[in-house]
């Protein structure tokens, strides 16, 4: 007499029981985690290509100030005062000039 229990033996489908959950997690792994950062990395590379000389500037450390001259790694920003700080260029976090423009 059968009680309608279905017994399955786990003969081949351990490997793939396991890989696919594992698939599952580095998939999600990297939309939510890889991409973003990549994503952020490559608009905070485009931002800082597009500064020019003039441009009001905002740096990670807060410090406010106009780009007076760069080179190929860092910026000349003048602050408040006239005072002059040489700054790399992964430190520039807003370009102010943009930020403060009207929007149209």
């Amino acid at each position: 007499m059968t009680t309608g229990l279905v017994i399955l033996q786990a003969g081949g489908n351990g490997m793939l029981g396991t890989l696919i959950p594992m698939v599952l997690i580095m998939v999600v792994f990297y939309f939510f985690m890889i991409r973003p950062q990549v994503k952020k990395a490559k608009d905070h590379k485009k931002l800082v290509e597009d500064l020019k000389k003039g441009d009001k500037i905002v740096t990670t450390a807060g410090i406010h100030g106009k780009i007076v001259d760069m080179n190929e790694t860092t910026f000349l920003i003048e602050v408040e005062g006239g005072t002059k700080i040489r700054f790399d260029k992964t430190a520039i976090s807003l370009d102010a000039t943009k930020a403060t423009l009207p929007k149209a």
